[in-house]
């Protein structure tokens, strides 16, 4: 009778495997085993926390589906927020337009065909109370996507609580208050690097003193993935980020677990399921690490990365587009696997406008039955002890953190991009994608190959060309409408702090109590810190 050849003794004369990598390159084995992957984890809720967070994983509360909306008028994004929450919604997540990410009012020349088209425009303290009409913010958690004015739009949240009575130590959420990723892939930045760090270290003590509950900055790496950058990249530039963001508060003189327990993560998901789920466990593994090892942190919630998931919307196709459910799928399900604490899941239409009520629905639907039909939720870190998972986790730590060592040659990621040095190292890896998608050695189902296809018409979401004159008309019924000199005195305040060293929140809530709009408080800021243009393309 022949041997039968095991596993490890591979059969001489079977052909071949041709070279195989991840999405981001990693090298792939035919096949993994116990001597491929390092030695046991520390079990979930430990340090270093590879396993999750939380012992129990979601046993006793499942991750936050959390559904981002926003287009239009305040009005329209109120409706739609109540429709997501009737349909099982647990927490909400609010896109702005392109204008009030950049701190102009709607009826600014340099807001002309742009506004509502992203996102809902907010203009002043009248807008947001339309926004969150009827919405318990002291029950329900909000994120908000907004960086440069990240502190603005808070404070306006707040103060739209305060009005309804509720006591804003109750508020819950999220401001992505995260402007290095700005300079680096995005591009909605209004002031330089460094007053734009003082801006996010007075959000952090403002916060430590009157909002505890916020999560002060959610340290995104979900855009530097869709600018190109691979899953090392992504995980090494937003931990340098983040410790450049810590290493701000300590340096102004907060203490590291005043505020480190109210830091948060935001990643992307991207199409390759095991180097995802590795994608998280590795970032856990470094920023626990940094936090307990580099800055001395000494409560375990310090050392924990929770972060918000979304799904990649780089990764939606125009064409066939219904293919995109599957997509998003595959990729919460990484998310859950992977340890995720709230998860966006696109819409199938992104790739050709905003979403539908259809399309988001189906979008939470996709988590629901991940959540109660799969049951993937029963047990924490499911693919642990996984040999490819583990090997995977172990190299994506290796990469990352040679990249952070390099970053920290530089000088920190403030000085990195200034450099440009992130912004070279994504192009590249960008680049490197185009060019095996165009040589067809990397397959998008629908686009380079399997195009043969029935029509598939979608119907989508159109933004009324009448809005931006209405919004524009609201904006100037509200300078009119106020006390003006209740404006101006604050404005004039906030101009002195910001020439020095006060912090600059007291100031700009009081001007939005009185109905100061958001460009009035940016262009004050403008005329001291002035604005940020790239000296160079790299």
């Amino acid at each position: 009778m022949a041997a039968v050849p095991s596993r490890s003794t591979p059969d001489e004369s079977a052909p071949v495997s041709p070279a195989v990598e991840t999405e981001s390159g990693l090298p792939l084995e035919p096949f993994y085993t116990a001597a491929s992957a390092p030695p046991e984890q520390s079990p979930p809720g430990a340090y270093p926390f590879v396993r999750g967070v939380r012992a129990d994983g979601y046993r006793s509360r499942l991750w936050t589906m959390r559904q981002y909306a926003g287009f239009g008028s305040a009005a329209q994004t109120n409706q739609r927020f109540h429709y997501l929450l009737r349909a099982g919604q647990t927490g909400l997540s609010t896109a702005f337009d392109l204008p009030t990410q950049m701190g102009y009012d709607s009826d600014d020349p340099m807001a002309r065909g742009e506004v509502g088209k992203v996102g809902v425009a907010i203009d002043s303290l009248a807008d947001m109370e339309l926004l969150v009409d009827g919405i318990p913010q002291d029950r329900v958690t909000t994120s908000m996507t907004i960086n440069a004015p990240a502190s603005i739009l808070l404070l306006l949240y707040e103060l739209a609580a305060e009005r309804k009575g509720i006591d804003t130590k109750l508020l819950g959420g999220t401001i992505q208050n995260d402007i290095l990723k700005e300079y680096a892939a995005r591009g909605t930045y209004i002031f330089p690097p460094r007053p734009s760090m003082r801006l996010v270290t007075d959000t952090f003590a403002y916060c430590a003193a009157n909002l505890p509950r916020w999560n002060t900055i959610s340290i995104s790496g979900y855009h530097i993935r869709e600018a190109g950058a691979t899953a090392p990249q992504e995980i090494a530039f937003t931990l340098s980020n983040g410790v450049a963001y810590v290493q701000a508060a300590v340096d102004a003189g907060l203490a590291v677990d005043s505020f480190a327990p109210r830091l948060s993560f935001f990643f992307n998901v991207s199409n390759d399921f095991f180097e995802e789920v590795a994608k998280f466990r590795a970032a856990r593994a470094l920023w626990a690490s940094v936090m307990r090892d580099r800055f001395g942190a000494r409560d375990p919630r310090s050392q924990m990365l929770r972060f918000h998931a979304q799904t990649s919307g780089v990764s939606l196709t125009a064409q066939q587009p219904l293919n995109n459910v599957v997509r998003v799928a595959i990729q919460a399900l990484a998310a859950v696997a992977g340890g995720t604490q709230s998860l966006h899941t696109n819409s199938f239409d992104e790739a050709l406008a905003l979403p539908t009520e259809q399309a988001a629905e189906i979008a939470l639907r996709t988590q629901q039955y991940i959540a109660y039909e799969a049951n993937a939720g029963n047990v924490a870190d499911p693919m642990g002890g996984s040999y490819l998972v583990e090997s995977l986790t172990a190299e994506l730590v290796d990469a990352s953190r040679a990249l952070m060592d390099r970053v920290d040659a530089l000088g920190g990621a403030v000085q990195a991009i200034e450099q440009g040095f992130y912004q070279r190292q994504i192009q590249d890896s960008a680049y490197r994608h185009q060019q095996l998608v165009e040589r067809g050695e990397r397959v998008v189902v629908g686009v380079n190959k399997f195009t043969e296809t029935s029509q598939q018409e979608v119907e989508i979401l159109r933004v009324s060309a009448e809005l931006e004159a209405e919004q524009v008309r609201r904006v100037r019924e509200v300078r009119a409408g106020r006390d003006q000199s209740r404006v101006d005195r604050p404005l004039a305040a906030l101009r002195a702090a910001a020439e020095g060293t006060d912090n600059l929140l007291p100031h700009m809530r009081e001007a939005l109590s009185a109905y100061a709009t958001v460009g009035e408080v940016c262009n004050t800021l403008r005329a001291v810190f002035g604005v940020y243009r790239p000296s160079a393309l790299f």
